[in-house]
């Protein structure tokens, strides 16, 4: 498996770098003992409440990007503290990767307040998930039942249904016209495969309505 070592001080004073350099020292060692392959090691001179860490941000740089498998740790107040810990527990999840740790000599056993936490989050994400699916099933049959028909009206779509940098504007005015709001248009056409937000489809119909010489009510 693919480890990546994190080694974390809280200050950046000259006498910590010595402790940077134990953590590092341990955790090969930990490796080792675990048959794990280091693909890197990231020393850090920041505070555990911090999230904006760039040590950590690469971290989950590699996470994101499926470069390793097993965080190495010498105990979780490494990862970080309070909110931040929980925040960055919750990504690594995400991204199926593991923490051990020198304190367990093994796998990150969390407590059960902090593993309450995370079902939580969890179940929050799910739900704004399913929020957001439903936002855009409803503005797609609004749009369907005022007579809308997108397999017509959005020709520059290409074949693997990926957007084009175009955002039809036509679109915009023709769904604003069948009375669906703003944040309807965007989750209906981000339905048809358009990377488009709220606010990029008010600015391009208040951009059409000044063209026509109209106002939005």
């Amino acid at each position: 498996m693919r480890a990546l070592i994190y080694c974390r001080v809280s200050t950046e004073k000259e006498t910590q770098a010595s402790s940077l350099e134990r953590q590092e020292a341990e955790l090969n060692r930990l490796a080792n003992h675990f048959d794990f392959t280091v693909v890197e090691s990231i020393h850090e001179m920041k505070s555990g409440y911090d999230v904006d860490r760039e040590g950590m941000l690469q971290v989950l740089d590699f996470a994101r990007d499926e470069k390793i498998d097993v965080l190495l740790v010498q105990d979780e107040t490494r990862i970080g503290r309070g909110s931040a810990k929980i925040a960055i527990l919750h990504t690594l999840g995400k991204y199926g990767v593991k923490c051990f740790t020198i304190s367990e000599q093994g796998e990150l056993q969390l407590t059960e307040a902090d593993s309450m936490v995370l079902e939580i989050i969890s179940l929050v994400e799910d739900y704004q998930r399913k929020l957001h699916n439903a936002k855009i099933k409803r503005g797609m049959k609004r749009a369907v039942d005022g007579g809308y028909r997108p397999e017509k009206n959005l020709s520059n779509l290409n074949q693997g249904g990926r957007e084009k940098k175009e955002i039809p504007t036509e679109e915009i005015v023709r769904l604003r016209n069948l009375d669906l709001t703003f944040q309807e248009i965007a989750t209906t056409l981000q339905g048809f495969g358009y990377d488009v937000s709220k606010a990029t489809v008010h600015r391009r119909y208040q951009d059409h309505q000044n063209n026509s010489g109209r106002t939005d009510d």
